[in-house]
């Protein structure tokens, strides 16, 4: 059994990943922005090194490091808060890190591969050639990795990077900044007009697929290196709009058809051989 903190603990990901380590039977620790009454449970802001003095007080085995302002356009319009939380939060825990020595679990992002021309995104290919981010979350995404990186030199700490891919389901509260598939669905189900980029492509990952395989890093820690972790069926976006039209009965002219997002990458495919192979993602 370990003991386990999560940063980002009350979020879609945060909560079930939670849940299924105590099944496991590990100490689960949590941080996050809200009060909240539960046992192990410490509010904190991890770009404030002094509120995150006060989670360090205990020492752990594993730190998840989920903690991040999430989305595109959120980091477009909140781009102050976006840089703070990601970029100086995430230096707070690598500084906490290189204190405690506790192995870290970072959870990074399919946007980092930016405007890569590859058929197959494979993990090594940040490192292979020049990479262009589209927007200030994948950017500051990249800036986690290469933080990381720096301090895997210079201290020998000991990290495992996470590059997720599209993960939905249940426990994603609707607003504008959401996920895709949230976004779609309370719309589509709310009546709320909404806008599909035609030829834009991506896999998607259901939240009941994806924890366990969460769940396996700690178990399976493999210091240095990134996975992929995604899922296997290529869709196009706007076959995700007309599966979702067809079961949730939504009027079809609800949706806007438009050519181009200019903050975001046209197809993401990703290899996740190794995922399968080290942590039997599936």
């Amino acid at each position: 059994m370990a003991r386990i903190l999560v940063t980002g603990c009350m979020g879609t990901l945060g909560k079930p990943l939670m849940n299924e380590l105590k099944k496991r039977g590990h100490e689960v620790w949590g941080c996050d922005l809200q009060h909240h009454g539960l046992d192990n449970y410490i509010r904190a802001d991890i770009s404030n090194y002094r509120q995150m003095e006060r989670v360090f007080e205990n020492d752990y085995d594993f730190v998840y490091h989920l903690a991040a302002e999430f989305g595109r356009i959120n980091g477009e319009e909140y781009y102050d808060t976006l840089w703070a939380t990601n970029v100086i939060g995430t230096r707070n825990i690598l500084e906490w890190q290189k204190i405690k020595g506790f192995k870290l679990i970072f959870a990074s992002s399919s946007e980092i591969y930016g405007d890569c021309p590859a058929e197959v995104l494979t993990e090594d290919l940040p490192l292979q050639e020049p990479i262009l981010q589209h927007n200030d979350y994948a950017v500051t995404k990249w800036v986690n990795e290469v933080q990381i990186m720096n301090f895997e030199k210079r201290h020998d700490s000991q990290t495992m990077r996470l590059r997720f891919f599209n993960a939905y389901g249940p426990g994603e509260h609707y607003h504008r900044y959401r996920s895709v598939v949230c976004l779609f669905v309370y719309r589509a189900l709310m009546g709320i007009p909404y806008d599909v980029f035609e030829g834009y492509h991506r896999v998607f990952m259901y939240i009941d697929d994806f924890i366990p395989t969460l769940a396996n890093a700690c178990e399976r820690f493999a210091p240095g290196r990134v996975f992929n972790i995604g899922g296997s069926e290529y869709r196009s976006v706007k076959e995700l709009s007309e599966i979702i039209i067809k079961y949730t009965g939504a009027d079809p002219s609800l949706v806007n058809y438009m050519p181009e997002d200019k903050h975001n990458v046209v197809n993401k495919r990703p290899s996740i051989a190794l995922a399968q192979e080290h942590f039997d993602h599936n």
